[in-house]
């Protein structure tokens, strides 16, 4: 019984994936939560949902980029700074992201936003899904171009990045003829989930 009502908590907690840092657990506390889960739970969890085979981050790029209309009603998946949290009716598990990347997932917009800390690929929502926009990313301490390129986010509105970590650097989007620039950083207090980079 203890099992079943925790995994509903994380299931609950998972629901709220775009919400401020205040509403979410500390990723320590996560981390200690599900780094005792045995690899046969996670091959099994990542077979029931049909993503076996892949790691942690081929398991992002492929949940971001699902459609709506196809997203699962019972799968969560919460992109930390270190780890893919990922849960069911039955169990939580977390999976190690690249120990040198940083996932950020952004959804620019124009009229409507929300909150988000850690990005939900199962449950954001931004408001451009499908369209292209024009993105740069630029290194403040070296001045490295590390994204200058026309995207087309995805159907849930958003674009994901694979950034250096620990740096902190400068996000431009264009959109339409608007413009939106701010500062990002990559550190383990950075979020994944960006969704305040309004166009105007």
């Amino acid at each position: 019984m203890k099992r079943l009502v925790a995994a509903a908590a994380a299931a609950l907690v998972l629901l709220a994936g775009c919400a401020g840092a205040a509403e979410e657990p500390t990723p320590p506390a996560t981390a200690a939560a599900t780094a005792g889960a045995p690899a046969a739970d996670v091959e099994a969890l990542l077979a029931e949902h049909d993503l076996a085979d892949l790691d942690a981050a081929a398991i992002v790029d492929e949940l971001d980029r699902v459609a709506l209309t196809e997203r699962s009603t019972e799968l969560m998946a919460s992109v930390r700074v270190d780890q893919l949290v990922l849960s069911d009716a039955d169990q939580e598990v977390a999976v190690d992201l690249p120990d040198d990347r940083f996932y950020l997932s952004v959804a620019p917009y124009v009229d409507q936003t929300h909150e988000c800390f850690y990005h939900s690929l199962t449950t954001c929502k931004g408001e451009l899904g499908g369209e292209e926009v024009q993105v740069s990313i630029v290194d403040d301490a070296t001045g490295d171009v590390l994204v200058d390129e026309t995207v087309t986010t995805f159907d849930n509105g958003f674009t994901g990045f694979w950034l250096p970590r620990d740096i902190e650097a400068t996000l431009t989007v264009s959109y339409d003829g608007k413009t939106a620039e701010t500062a990002i950083g990559t550190g383990a207090e950075d979020p994944t989930c960006l969704t305040t980079v309004q166009l105007a």
